[in-house]
């Protein structure tokens, strides 16, 4: 199977591996081109020269990249997917876009005949590397069904949620409950510190109590080794609060949690975090 993919960023790097080790043949491209040269020869993939040059070689392409405008730049812009793509061919959009642009990119590629999915991950680094990602797709079933033995290269849970922008929205509630749990363990944690409670001895304990989360399973060796090389970034997640803010802006609601948490990532990103894994938002408690 010959795949297109664009995107090397941390978590889009270990999705490709992944389908490289599961047997599918990649044809690559990513905007910092080095990136892709070097992937390429570590994994003997194809090198495309632009976006358009990329999806004229396959049937299908992945993209996950930092937000819906990088998003709109790749399929959309200049050399972009569509000035190569014929009638029939798939865009499966990974990134964790705002719902409105998940809608209307559906909109504007089905009438030129192409097919689009809205279909965000959940998990990081690790579990992409391990085949152990969740999915939650929108777009046409027929499409989703076409796809679904593709999806599960890589993730280990596949779930139609509905037309193109619903796979965002599930995302973005996803992460309103991601940051949060992050932000109040790294809090917790911090404020044991200052007690006098050891850091280690306090993450056992939670692990044991309240705490006891996905989250801190994963995250607790990047808080106990303070060693912050990003799976998922600051930036990222304050990204995706803003998204959801807007979400909620549609709904009609309201949520405290989602301001307060949003800015404290945000503050996080003024003291120079941004590009550091989210859970550097441990280091703002600890100062």
């Amino acid at each position: 199977m010959k795949v297109g993919f664009i995107g090397l960023g941390n978590l889009g790097r270990a999705i490709a591996g992944r389908l490289v080790e599961q047997g599918v043949h990649l044809v690559v491209w990513n905007r910092t081109i080095k990136k892709a040269e070097d992937f390429c020869r570590e994994r003997g993939c194809e090198l495309a020269g632009s976006p358009a040059d990329l999806i004229s070689r396959v049937d299908r392409v992945f993209v996950i990249v930092f937000d819906s405008s990088a998003s709109e730049g790749v399929i959309f812009g200049k050399d972009g997917l569509i000035h190569g793509a014929e009638e029939g061919k798939a865009i499966i959009d990974l990134t964790t876009n705002h719902f409105a642009y998940a809608e209307l990119a559906f909109k504007k590629l089905k009438e030129m005949g192409i097919h689009y999915l809205d279909a965000p991950v959940l998990g990081s680094v690790i579990p992409a590397m391990k085949g152990e990602l969740t999915v939650v797709v929108g777009g046409e079933k027929e499409t989703f069904e076409e796809n679904k033995n593709l999806f599960g290269k890589f993730c280990s849970n596949i779930f139609y949620v509905g037309p193109a922008g619903m796979g965002a929205k599930v995302k973005l509630i996803n992460n309103i409950v991601l940051g949060g749990i992050m932000d109040v363990l790294a809090e917790a944690i911090a404020i044991a510190e200052k007690a006098g409670i050891g850091k280690e001895r306090m993450i056992e304990i939670l692990d044991k109590g309240a705490g006891k989360s996905y989250i801190l399973d994963v995250k607790k060796k990047k808080i106990l080794e303070e060693d912050f090389d990003p799976h998922f970034s600051v930036d990222l997640i304050y990204k995706d609060l803003h998204y959801a803010q807007d979400l909620l802006k549609e709904l009609g609601l309201f949520s405290f949690t989602t301001s307060a948490v949003k800015e404290t990532y945000g503050l996080a990103r003024k003291m120079g975090f941004g590009d550091l894994d989210f859970s550097a938002v441990y280091r703002l408690f600890k100062r």
